[in-house]
């Protein structure tokens, strides 16, 4: 289990970290992201993991990205592994997660951030650079069509539903728990903004939304763990109770259609 809020073994990872980029002839910048941040510790609890960017110098990459002696306490990780070209994921005998981009500063292009800390940087100021064209990335990306994603609660559903009744569960399953929920989601924070606090995550809007809308998170969760055309339809449901009533711009004719194409 992760140690947990404000502990010294998160501080001490943390400090780790530094080191580890500092004394790195090839590594010029790290920036502790979302709860690991300085700005966002009152966050951290005993499942709280480490977030962040460590920069390589311009060219380095290819050569930098297969060693990661530099990571702390390297007797005690049980496993590191790569997602994708740039991402890497890091656990510790204890569970604590690492969850990171190893990366020169240009294939960060079009990152987002929130909250974030820059621990180590270069005299050019890259690091600084970089998260700040990432937080206003974020900032621009922050924005809601609840028309728009409410439409496509009901495209995502009908598709799902359809794949399920043709007897692609799985492929079904990320129709309707995953891409139906994420624009329901979206669409109760665009429609009822005043409720999304600043707990909420600018970069995901799923994080901590049942914190800002507990009884509509309880129910959307509960839904989404029913078989995947029952979650379908309670989702169908929870859609048009929670969106529609007072909402001139709620898509009904599209949810009609998707509801007798599907027989709900």
């Amino acid at each position: 289990m992760t140690a947990p809020a404000g502990s010294a073994r998160f501080s001490a990872l943390s400090r780790g970290l530094a080191a580890g980029v500092e004394a790195h002839g090839d590594l010029i910048g790290l920036v502790l992201l979302g709860s690991a941040s300085e700005q966002a510790a009152h966050r951290r609890d005993e499942w709280s993991d480490h977030d962040f960017f460590a920069l390589i110098a311009d060219g380095r990459g290819a050569q930098v990205r297969p060693d990661l002696s530099w990571l702390p306490d390297q007797d005690d990780l049980a496993v590191t592994a790569r997602e994708g070209e740039i991402g890497f994921v890091a656990v510790y005998d204890d569970g604590h997660v690492f969850e990171f981009a190893l990366s020169e500063a240009a294939e960060l292009d079009g990152a987002v951030a929130g909250e974030a800390t820059v621990v180590v940087d270069d005299d050019r100021g890259t690091t600084a650079d970089l998260v700040a064209r990432a937080r206003a990335t974020a900032a621009a990306r922050d924005r809601f069509d609840p028309e728009n994603d409410a439409a496509l609660v009901f495209v995502k559903l009908l598709l799902g539903t359809g794949r399920a009744r043709r007897g692609e569960v799985l492929n079904a399953g990320q129709f309707v728990r995953g891409a139906a929920v994420i624009h329901l989601v979206r669409a109760i924070r665009g429609r009822f903004g005043d409720r999304s606090t600043t707990r909420r995550d600018i970069i995901d809007p799923l994080r901590r939304f049942e914190r800002d809308f507990p009884e509509w998170g309880a129910r959307i969760a509960e839904a989404a763990s029913a078989p995947v055309e029952d979650a379908a339809r309670g989702l169908y449901v929870l859609a048009r109770e929670i969106l529609e009533p007072g909402w001139d711009a709620f898509p009904a004719r599209a949810a009609d259609a998707v509801a007798r194409r599907l027989g709900f």
